[in-house]
């Protein structure tokens, strides 16, 4: 049965009020709607644009309860929020992406026996719940990493081993917790493809992004990738295909291993907007962030047509002084062809991301060069 859809000036509510937040209220205020978020942090970015800020936990009954009744339709920003207030939310208003979706991706073990089930690659992954799961030949999936099964994100929670007898002692380092050793593969690069479904019949799929990380942390995103284009295009079709088998409603972020050789196994996905589609705020005919509004709000989604080549840098609290001076903007707003993006966090710390500049150019190799110019001129 197909919703209504829900027009401005309605009331949309988000879980969580970081730089995603904050970029959806922006979208979603620009489209006329009003923005209710909810987060425990008094400084969260995305308050500086709703209308309503709830400063309280995530499963706060009231807060949640105040979203049931005021919000016409509720999404969130990351993944690690409470599972179950979504479900509960569900009951009364609609909620994209659903608890149901959001609990998988928040677990490695039920994000690959998904990935598995919609018929996609994955590294060969041992499920290890208990100590007692080390006790197989880890063989087939050494060297490998370790990677805890749940909160794990920008490289935390992870370990790299080349032994079994290192494997061991890295589980314990890691508490003991449910994980997953994955076995490293040889890499060419690394690749996202964005999906955003409103129902089965409606989707869209971002131009696929070309990342590069720096200490488990992206730090820059080329689009369009530098790959072969039907590759490309295959990445697109397995994101909408784990979409589907989902049957997910809102936008998806899906993370693809290439390998040497040209295969491309999932590494990972998001049920949400992605640091590696900042970009499309400045360089697509729809941002992801307006595509979230659009799914949640039963609209069919934008186009996604890519207007030009871009490239985008992650700014982390790296690049500002050690005593909280800021950077030298001088070089990126002097530039006709970059755009600022800053998320408005109050303190800066190596590793916290700050905020984001893209540069626009006629190809991506251009676009790089010139990206990575700025980000020279930036360091402290």
């Amino acid at each position: 049965m197909m919703r209504q859809p829900i027009l401005p000036p309605a009331m949309l509510g988000i879980l969580g009020g970081g730089q995603l937040g904050r970029m959806f209220a922006v979208a979603a205020k620009t489209m006329g709607y009003r923005v209710t978020v909810l987060d425990p942090d008094g400084n969260a970015p995305a308050a500086d644009y709703a209308d309503v800020h709830l400063c309280a936990p995530f499963n706060d009954h009231a807060a949640l309860k105040e979203m049931a009744e005021t919000c016409a339709a509720i999404t969130t920003e990351f993944e690690n929020v409470n599972a179950d207030s979504m479900r509960w939310l569900a009951q009364h208003v609609p909620v994209s992406p659903s608890g149901d979706c959001v609990a998988i991706a928040q677990d490695r073990i039920a994000e690959k026996s998904w990935i598995a089930k919609a018929g996609l690659a994955t590294a060969p992954y041992l499920a290890i719940e208990t100590v007692e799961g080390l006790n197989h030949d880890l063989t087939p999936y050494l060297p490998g990493i370790l990677k805890t099964a749940r909160l794990g994100y920008d490289g935390k929670g992870q370990v790299r081993v080349k032994t079994a007898a290192e494997a061991r002692a890295a589980y314990a380092d890691l508490g003991g917790q449910p994980c997953v050793l994955e076995k490293m593969l040889p890499l060419e690069l690394e690749v996202s493809a964005i999906v955003t479904r409103s129902s089965p019949h409606e989707v869209a799929v971002f131009p696929v992004a070309e990342n590069r990380h720096a200490k488990g942390i992206l730090d820059i995103s080329i689009v369009p990738a530098q790959i072969d284009p039907a590759l490309a295009a295959k990445a697109q079709q397995m994101a909408l295909k784990l979409a589907e088998a989902l049957d997910y409603v809102g936008v998806l972020a899906v993370e693809f291993f290439v390998l040497q050789g040209g295969e491309l196994v999932v590494n990972e996905m998001a049920p949400r907007p992605h640091n590696s589609g900042h970009y499309t705020i400045d360089a697509c005919v729809t941002s992801q962030y307006e595509q979230q509004v659009r799914a949640m709000c039963a609209l069919h989604p934008g186009r996604t047509d890519l207007l030009s080549p871009i490239a985008m840098v992650n700014l982390l609290g790296d690049v500002w002084q050690a005593d909280g001076g800021e950077p030298k903007w001088d070089v990126l707003m002097q530039a006709p062809n970059a755009h600022l993006h800053l998320y408005g966090k109050k303190e800066a710390r190596p590793g916290r991301k700050m905020g984001h500049f893209c540069v626009l150019a006629d190809s991506a190799e251009a676009a790089l060069a010139q990206a990575e110019a700025i980000k020279d001129t930036l360091a402290p």
